[in-house]
């Protein structure tokens, strides 16, 4: 009998990781009896009652169980190394407040046994707020565009994985994955899922401003080299316009050297034009810096705090 491992990453989620496991086992109790499964929490640092909620769960099913991280290590980590500790013969990861619809688990398992090693779900529409989407819409042209690797459109990472590819994702050891630029850069071939995304079944969206920044600069320093194509390139055209300016100035100053006033003003806007510039390559050039300094420290993914129905 296979064994199918779903992995659910949760954070403050003890509106929905109950009805999620009672979901998923039902799922697999009643309609996806051919198979084994185990299902793998791993809470990324909850301050409100998920571990408590999550250990009542585990005690009632072995099938069930729980990885505690000793903090909050981020939305990437996390749910990668999670997806490393599973057994089965297959991994599909799917989020906790229901955005992945648990009726996805049967056509990635279809796909499965058709010989696909990588399924995923691909947003068509979603139920969030239209201008949200429609952002996110735009952000994954412009990384398609501008990635020297094929880039997925609408890919939260929610998919089934090959125990062969999980295996690929554990030689990697990557500090830093960005799971979504993986599967593209280095997955097998795969098959697309579409769907309509809902809206969340309860509690708040963790996702904010630093979170977004977070993820598109992970993507754009690992992905493209746009950042300083764009320095060097910006760099050379303002410097051959600020020649040209300069020597227009130099002839017009020498031909009417007693009525053309160059005056301040040009100097100054030039100095605050070009500064700026600078300093916005400068912070760009440091995020590739940053993701390299990550790297180069190889900090580990996670640090457990505790595991529960893991057998020794």
């Amino acid at each position: 009998m296979k064994k199918v491992s779903i992995l659910i990453p949760c954070y403050n989620e003890q509106e929905n990781v109950r009805p999620m496991s009672e979901a998923i086992v039902d799922l697999f109790e009643k309609q996806l009896t051919q198979y084994d499964y185990e299902l793998l929490f791993i809470d990324n640092d909850s301050s409100d009652q998920t571990r408590p909620i999550l250990r009542e769960i585990c005690k009632n099913n072995e099938h069930i169980k729980a990885i505690f991280n000793a903090k909050n290590f981020g939305q990437f980590n996390s749910p990668y190394y999670g997806m490393l500790q599973t057994t089965g013969d297959c991994t599909i990861s799917m989020v906790c407040d229901f955005q992945d619809p648990v009726e996805l688990i049967p056509q990635y398992l279809e796909a499965w046994e058709q010989g696909y090693k990588i399924v995923i779900g691909i947003k068509t529409s979603s139920k969030e707020n239209p201008i949200m989407y429609h952002l996110r819409s735009v952000y994954y042209k412009m990384i398609k565009k501008f990635s020297d690797v094929e880039q997925i459109e609408h890919f939260t990472g929610s998919g089934l994985y090959d125990k062969d590819f999980i295996q690929v994702l554990r030689d990697l050891k990557d500090p830093t994955p960005f799971l979504r630029g993986i599967v593209a850069e280095l997955g097998y071939k795969r098959k697309e899922i579409p769907y309509e995304q809902p809206e969340r079944r309860a509690g708040k969206t963790h996702n904010n401003f630093l979170r977004l920044y977070d993820a598109a600069m992970l993507s754009f320093t690992s992905y493209t080299k746009i950042g300083l194509r764009m320095a060097t390139f910006l760099g050379m055209g303002c410097g051959a316009i600020s020649a040209v300016i300069g020597l227009i100035y130099l002839i017009m100053k020498l031909v009417l050297w007693d009525t053309f006033a160059a005056g301040m003003a040009p100097v100054l806007i030039g100095m605050f034009f070009l500064g700026s510039v600078q300093l916005f390559f400068l912070g760009f050039i440091g995020e590739y810096v940053l993701s390299i300094n990550q790297r180069v420290m190889n900090r580990p993914l996670v640090i457990e705090e505790e595991r529960i129905n893991f057998k020794k």
